[in-house]
Order: C-alpha cells, then sequence, then structure tokens
C-alpha cells in the first residue's frame, strides 16, 4: 500500500517564523517581477494603439480611403455635350454606391464620407511663377461646408436646365469662388477670368464669382482639398504652387462641360478615424485595404467601374514595423529580468537550504522521508509564491489595465520549485549511506563523471545560446521564445565559461600569495579558493550585470539613434522649404543672430536620367557645395569631402549619387533629360552625403550658366530656428529640436525608454539581491574561520579584509566581465532588433555605450561590498571565545 506523504504543520510554521526574512524576500521578488512581467504585454498593447492612431493622425490624407470613377460619356444626339442640371445628385448617387461597396469592418473604422468632384491640374498662364489650379466640388453628408462670401456671390449656372452644347462651340464657361488667399495669390476679383490652359496648351474660361472665408477651417472637407483655402506647394512637383476655385452644385454642370470629358473625375474620400482604432483592429484594416485595392479595377480603364486607392495600408505596415522592433526589444528585455529574478530565487533557495540544514537532518533522523521533507517544503513555498504571484497580477492589472500571463507564470514556477528541491537535495546528502570510495580509480572515475557532467552542461547551454542566435539574426523575434531569449542564453553561456576560468586564476592568485610575506593576502586568497567552487553567486552576479548592461546600451543607442535620425531628417539645426516663386531669404537668415552656416538648394522631386542604358527617376539636388560642405563639417552628420570633387573637370558635368538599389553608382556615366532642351552629360564622381530623405538622388553643383533657383535652405546655429521661423514667408519650416522631441515622445520610443530603464534598474537591484544573498549563504563558515584566525591575534580590520577578499572574486569578475559580456550581446543582436524603424534612420544606429553608467554600476558593487562585509563584522563581533572555539558554528 502506497503511503501517502504527511505534513508536519508544526515543522512548516516553525521553518517558516525561523526564516521569515528570507521567504519575505522570495514573496517581493516573486510580486515585483510578476507586475512587471505581466505588465509589460498590456502596456505594449495600449502603446501600439497608441501608435497606429498617431500615425494616422499624422498621415492626414495620406491615411484617407479613397474611391474614384469616371462619368459615362456625355454626348448628345446632334454631337454636342449635354449639361445634366442633375449631376450634383448623380454625384451623390455614387457616394451611395461607394458606401454599399466596403466591407463592414472597414466602414466601421472609416469617418464620414467627404464626396469631390475635381479636375485635373490646369496651368495658370499669368506669365509668373509656375503654378496650377484645379476646378474643385466638396460635399459631405451635412452638404458642402459653411463658407462666407465677403465679396461677389457663389457660382452659379450659366444657364438653366438640361441642353445640349453646340460641337464646335467657344470654351464653356464655369463659375467658381475663391478663397481670400487665393484670390490675393491670383490678383483676381468677383467678374474676372483666371487664365488657365491644361498641357496640350488648350484654353478654358473660368470665371470668379466670388470671394468666401471659410466658418470653419477646420472643417474635415478642406483637409481632402487644402488648396481651396490657400495656395499648395510641392503637389504638382518641385517648384510648384496649387490653387483652387470651388464649384457648387448649381455650377457643377458647367464645371464638366467647360474641360474636356476625362479631366473631371468624382471622388469618396474617407478619413481613417483613429479614435475607432485599435491595434488588432488597425492590423485588419490594413489586410482589408489590400483586398479591396487587390479586387479594384484598374486606373488605366476609361469606364465607370468603382477604383480604390490608398495609402493607409502604407501607413499601417510602417507601424507595424515600429511595433514588432518595439515588441522584440521589450521581450528580450523581460526574458533578461526573469532570468536574473530566477536566479536570485536560486540562491534564495540556497540559503534556505543552508540554513535549515540542521533542522532537516534531523528531521530526517526522526524518521521523517523525503517525500515528507519534500510535500512540507512544496507547502511551503506554495504558500510563499502564490499569493505573491496573486498580488503581482493584480497590481498589474490595477496598473496597467490588465495582466498577461505569457512570461509571468514562469517566476512563480522557478519560487515554488527552487526551495523545496534544494531543500530536499540537503536532506538527501546528509543522510545518505553512500561512502567515498577508498579505491583511488574509483575516486578519479567519479571525478570524471562529475566533469563529463559539468561539461554537458556547459555544451547544452552553449548549442542553446547559438541556436537562439542564429534564429534571431535570420527571422528575428517574432513570437518565438527561442530568439528573444538569445542576450540572455548568450550571457548565461558567457557566465558558465567564465565560471570555468575562476577558480584557475584564484589558484593563481593563491601561489602568488603564498610567495609573499603578507599573512591577510595568503588567508584573503585561502578563502577564496575556498568558496570558488560556488557556481550561483557568479552566475547570478555576472549575469544580471551583463543584461543591466545590455539594458542600458540599448536605451542610450536608441536615444542617440533618434538625434542622429532628426539630423539626417532636417539636414542641420532648422531647415526652410520654400513655394514656387517664393524669394529665397538667405541673406536675411545668414544676417540673424545666432546663425552661423547657411547653404541653399534647388530640389527637385523628380527628374529623367538614362543610366547605363536605364532609366531612372531621382531626385535633382543642385548645391553650393563649398556652403553645403562647411555646414556638415560643423553638423554631427558624415563630413562631405567628396562636395569638393564637383568641380567641373572635363566635357561631363561630375556629380555625386546615392541610390536604395544600386541603380545609381559612382563611375557611371548618366545624361539628364530636360525636355527641348539638350541633354546634360553627367558623371558620378562620388557618393552624395545623407542630407534628406530621397532615396535615390543627383547631386550636381551650381555652377555658372546653370539655373538655381533655391527652394531649400539649411540653418545651422542657436538662432537658426528663431530666423527660419521669421523667414518663413509661405514655407514650411523643420527645426530639428522639435524633430528629435517628437521622436523621443512618440509612443513606442517613449515607452521602449521607460521599459529600458526600469529593466536596467530591476537588473542591477537583482544583482545586488544575488550578492547579499551568496554572502548571507556562506556568511557563518566565513566568519567561524575568521573568528578562530581572531584568537590567533588577527585584528578586527584585517578579518573584514579578510572577508572582503573572499567575497571579491565574483564581485571582480561581474564588474569587469560582465558589462563586456554584455556589449558582445549588444554587438551580436542589435542588427536584428530594427532599431532603425524606431529611430527614423535609413540604417541601424551605431552603437552608443554609456561608459558614465557602467562606471556607476561598479561603484555600487564595491559599495554593496562594503556594506555587506561592515554588515556581517557588526553582526558577529560579540561572539565569545567559547562559542567560537565550540565544534559548530556560532549562528
Amino acid at each position: 500500500m502506497i503511503r501517502l506523504p504527511a505534513v508536519h504543520w508544526p515543522s512548516v510554521r516553525g521553518r517558516a517564523r525561523a526564516d521569515a526574512g528570507p521567504l519575505t524576500l522570495v514573496a517581493g521578488v516573486v510580486l515585483v517581477v510578476t507586475m512587471l512581467a505581466a505588465a509589460v504585454p498590456p502596456l505594449m498593447g495600449a502603446t501600439a494603439d497608441d501608435a497606429a492612431q498617431d500615425a494616422i493622425r499624422r498621415a492626414g490624407p495620406d491615411a484617407a480611403v479613397q474611391v474614384e470613377s469616371r462619368w459615362p460619356d456625355d454626348y448628345g444626339n446632334y454631337g454636342g455635350r449635354i449639361r445634366n442640371d442633375k449631376l450634383a445628385t448623380d454625384v451623390d448617387d455614387f457616394r451611395g454606391q461607394a458606401k454599399d461597396a466596403l466591407d463592414p469592418e472597414l466602414r466601421a473604422a472609416l469617418g464620414a464620407p467627404v464626396l469631390t468632384a475635381t479636375s485635373v491640374s490646369l496651368l495658370v498662364t499669368d506669365g509668373s511663377i509656375q503654378r496650377r489650379f484645379q476646378l474643385d466640388y466638396v460635399q459631405t453628408d451635412r452638404g458642402g461646408p459653411d463658407v462666407t462670401w465677403v465679396a461677389g456671390r457663389a457660382p452659379r449656372g450659366t444657364v438653366a436646365g438640361t441642353v445640349e452644347t453646340p460641337d464646335a462651340g467657344p470654351p464653356w464657361e464655369a463659375q467658381v469662388g475663391l478663397s481670400e488667399a487665393d484670390a490675393a495669390a491670383l490678383k483676381v476679383r468677383p467678374g474676372d477670368h483666371v487664365p488657365v490652359e491644361d498641357d496640350q496648351r488648350n484654353p478654358y474660361n473660368v470665371l470668379v464669382s466670388g470671394i468666401f472665408r471659410p466658418v470653419d477651417p477646420k472643417d474635415p472637407a478642406w483637409q481632402v482639398v487644402p488648396w481651396l483655402l490657400r495656395p499648395a506647394t510641392g503637389l504638382d512637383g518641385a517648384g510648384s504652387t496649387r490653387l483652387g476655385g470651388m464649384l457648387s452644385a448649381e455650377s457643377l454642370p458647367d464645371g464638366r462641360l467647360a474641360l474636356l470629358p476625362d479631366q473631371l473625375v468624382r471622388t469618396v474620400w474617407y478619413q481613417a478615424d483613429p479614435d475607432r482604432l485599435t491595434w488588432e483592429s488597425a492590423q485588419r484594416l490594413a489586410a482589408t485595404v489590400v483586398a479591396l485595392k487587390a479586387s479594384s479595377g484598374s486606373s488605366a480603364q476609361r469606364d465607370t467601374s468603382l477604383k480604390w486607392n490608398t495609402q493607409l495600408d502604407g501607413v499601417l505596415g510602417h507601424v507595424r514595423e515600429q511595433v514588432d522592433a518595439a515588441y522584440a526589444s521589450a521581450s528580450v528585455l523581460v526574458i533578461a529580468v526573469l532570468a536574473g529574478a530566477a536566479l536570485v530565487l536560486l540562491l534564495a533557495a540556497d540559503l534556505l537550504g543552508r540554513r535549515r540544514a540542521g533542522a532537516l537532518i534531523t528531521a530526517r533522523r526522526r524518521g521523517a522521508g523525503l517525500p515528507d521533507v519534500a510535500t512540507e517544503l512544496v507547502v511551503e513555498s506554495v504558500l510563499v509564491a502564490v499569493p505573491a504571484f496573486l498580488a503581482g497580477l493584480a497590481l498589474s492589472g490595477l496598473l496597467a489595465g490588465g495582466a498577461a500571463l505569457r512570461w509571468a507564470p514562469w517566476v512563480v514556477l522557478c519560487a515554488v520549485v527552487a526551495g523545496p528541491v534544494f531543500g530536499t537535495l540537503t536532506a538527501a546528502r546528509a543522510t545518505s549511506d553512500r561512502r567515498r570510495p577508498a579505491n583511488r580509480s574509483a575516486r578519479g572515475w567519479q571525478q570524471r563523471t562529475r566533469q563529463l557532467r559539468r561539461t554537458a552542461i556547459d555544451v547544452a547551454v552553449l548549442a542553446a545560446a547559438a541556436a537562439a542566435l542564429v534564429a534571431l539574426r535570420q527571422r528575428g523575434v517574432g513570437d518565438s521564445a527561442l530568439p528573444a531569449s538569445a542576450p540572455t542564453l548568450g550571457v548565461v553561456a558567457g557566465a558558465l565559461l567564465l565560471l570555468r576560468l575562476v577558480p584557475a586564476g584564484i589558484r593563481l592568485a593563491l601561489r602568488q600569495a603564498l610567495r609573499s610575506r603578507r599573512a591577510l593576502a595568503v588567508f584573503g586568497a585561502a578563502r577564496a579558493g575556498a568558496t570558488a567552487g560556488r557556481a550561483l553567486p557568479l552566475l547570478a552576479l555576472t549575469t544580471t550585470v551583463a543584461l543591466a548592461a545590455f539594458a542600458a546600451t540599448l536605451q542610450t543607442t536608441a536615444s542617440h539613434g533618434m538625434t542622429d535620425g532628426s539630423w539626417r531628417t532636417v539636414g542641420a539645426d532648422a531647415r526652410l522649404d520654400l513655394p514656387a516663386g517664393a524669394a529665397t531669404p538667405v541673406g536675411q537668415i545668414a544676417a540673424a543672430p545666432g546663425v552661423t552656416q547657411v547653404a541653399a538648394a534647388q530640389v527637385e522631386d523628380t527628374v529623367s536620367v538614362i543610366a547605363d542604358g536605364q532609366a531612372v527617376t531621382p531626385s535633382l539636388m543642385t548645391v553650393q557645395a563649398a556652403r553645403l560642405e562647411s555646414l556638415l563639417a560643423h553638423n554631427p552628420l558624415p563630413d562631405a569631402p567628396q562636395l569638393a570633387r564637383l568641380r567641373p573637370s572635363g566635357n561631363r558635368i561630375p556629380v555625386l549619387v546615392r541610390s536604395h538599389d544600386g541603380s545609381l553608382r559612382p563611375g557611371m556615366s548618366m545624361r539628364l533629360l530636360r525636355g527641348a532642351a539638350p541633354a546634360l552629360e553627367l558623371e558620378a564622381v562620388g557618393v552624395a552625403p545623407d542630407v534628406g530623405d530621397a532615396p535615390d538622388l543627383i547631386m550636381i553643383d551650381a555652377g555658372p550658366g546653370r539655373p538655381f533657383v533655391p527652394n531649400t535652405v539649411w540653418v545651422n546655429g542657436p538662432g537658426a530656428a528663431r530666423a527660419v521661423v521669421g523667414a518663413a514667408v509661405g514655407g514650411r519650416t523643420f527645426v530639428r529640436a522639435d524633430v528629435v522631441h517628437d521622436l523621443r515622445t512618440a509612443p513606442l520610443n517613449a515607452g521602449l525608454v521607460t521599459l529600458d530603464r526600469a529593466a536596467a534598474g530591476a537588473l542591477l537591484v537583482l544583482g545586488l539581491l544575488g550578492f547579499a544573498l551568496s554572502a548571507a549563504a556562506s556568511a557563518p563558515e566565513r566568519w567561524t574561520t575568521l573568528a578562530r584566525l581572531r584568537t590567533l591575534g588577527l585584528r578586527p580590520r584585517d578579518a573584514q579584509r579578510v572577508a572582503a577578499a573572499e567575497l571579491l572574486p565574483p564581485l571582480l569578475v561581474a564588474a569587469v566581465c560582465g558589462p563586456l559580456l554584455g556589449l558582445l550581446l549588444v554587438r551580436l543582436t542589435f542588427d536584428a532588433l530594427a532599431l532603425r524603424t524606431l529611430t527614423g534612420q535609413a540604417g541601424d544606429p551605431p552603437t552608443v555605450v554609456p561608459w558614465w553608467l557602467l562606471g556607476t554600476a561598479v561603484v555600487v558593487l564595491l559599495g554593496a561590498l562594503v556594506a555587506v562585509v561592515a554588515a556581517e563584522a557588526a553582526a558577529r563581533h560579540t561572539h565569545r571565545l567559547g562559542d567560537v572555539l565550540r565544534v559548530g558554528s556560532p549562528g
């Protein structure tokens, strides 16, 4: 008959009262680490929600889902075109057709639709700067956006009713209203005509009926057609400005007749509503948008089918890359903290096992079986760890709004298992009837067996670390725990290798000490050698310090990467992008106080180039090479000595190139096409500096005889922001300090920085706890030996030095090798964490090591050594001589 284990409750209560301190420490570690591990996933989920919403808000119209359709032909029976007086109703019916075609889930995530009918972009032919003009009809569910007519009246129909126009008559007149800003830019008043023509030089008859002022400039309708309120730059190519004339429901039929049949397109815009989205729904939304675009009619089809288009999937795809990178870093940090907590719990279990050795051995000798002892210890562990675990989950739910169980159970499992295993092994070894063999060969065989077991453990950990590193570098973290544990396993493997080297180093130190005449050195080295075989203290301390260095380096690298990303985005302390035709205020900016360097450039977004027989469309940047070189020399951006090569030296014009796919390379000969003008022969003499975000770029010097109308100005100096803002007449300003602030306060970046700091601090605290626990476990034996040495003349101060020497090796290894081990894992794993998606850089940020922080950690560890030795000396200086000389420990 099988006997069930019996629990002796008085023994359980007595041991718990005697060891209340270590058990309280175990409960505290379980509570705090459970709270951290359980809170990170819901916090990251909430941060991902914020990131998706923030990205959609920043994208604005780019995140809108739009559907357009051409009108059917409007030719009449006599060859003319029909003026459909009900055209506004047809446009409204098209909105209902688009709504019916939307997926219900997608429709629920979108805001109210905005309906537009927009013309092609027409060229303003007033002989001035490059300006374009559009005719726009815009409506919402509530009707048109409210405006106040400050001059003239709302557009009306040219004629009444439905009529057929003559086949070869003059251009049909369409009435439009202009905003005050657009009217001032065009210098027109009610009753004037806007001189416009298309790219084939066909003129159009556009009459200004009135000038309006918007009642609410923030109305969603204006966000779709912002050029109706004020001139918009860069929408029709570099250097261009777009203006707009608003059609009414009455003048819309005339607007269609005034244009060619395919020059007015009806479109319904659905702006994504950030407040309705979460990260999960955003993922489903992106998949739905992709499917919708795939089933859409082609824009080349000249029929009335619905043609869907949006960049929302691209916006959400970029956010997905950022969220994946943040989740990868968070998983790595959580596993690191869990590993540090597990090692501390093992040390606490070791301490409890040593303190309870006498009681457990006595219980065994009085008839308690090992199952009984193990059951009592399990009950105690469960009563200590499980309430702490539940309290940690409750705190996580309170502070983070939820508690995830992916990582948290591992810490309570370690707390429940470690104590009973150590205690049971202690009782089993003390009461085992196995004898040490007298035969030397048998003892050698046992020694070799132990070495083989240790080697097998080392090889297994090394293999797991190698597999995790390979998985991380090949496929990233993903949803697998193995790649996420790569830094932790790598640190543990390195700590195991150091563990095998430390005894040899201590033996070497002991041999050197024996040759000296300093007794304290001999005593200290001997005591260190006596405890060198303990693996857990060195393993725990080295691992926690190395992982803390990893977390601190991750945070510092990301922070510096955001700064570098802001420099690359702006190019200087501030940048000014000017609209076409605007005067370039370079002199005004250069004369402003606090400005040190100014460089100007003319940027064309797309040019046609023939390179090695292939047609490419890079951006063209015409620069003042000497000034740009001086500006970059005073920036953290890489210097650009190759700018000096842009001086003409032959028949071909030297240029610098940059390409994301290798289509533009140094040494290539190219031809820059310029329409009817002769092509320019170019030769790539070097790599263009990292200025601007264009993936493909050709940089040319503003030499004599070449047109140079700057539309971009870079400014350095403490007064750069103020100077650029003061000179920004109709242009866009970019201040580097604002860009880096936006990067650092972005939801994912701010959350990851907080987690980095919390993980580094938690790991360092766990390391200190591990050191204190290991010192407490060996304290009785250490101070018994030192007290006996005091009876031979060793002074109290000398005893403290010997104690410090005994505790120093693991601390020294952790302080010196721990950060180096952490930096090695940084080198091996950082590329796979894709920090560039968070820092706004084109490539992975260079590693930045926080040496001052690592030095502070070393000082803290040495301070912990002094504190532990002083506390132990104070606790044991009152022991009497009889207690010291009596067999056993003084307690």
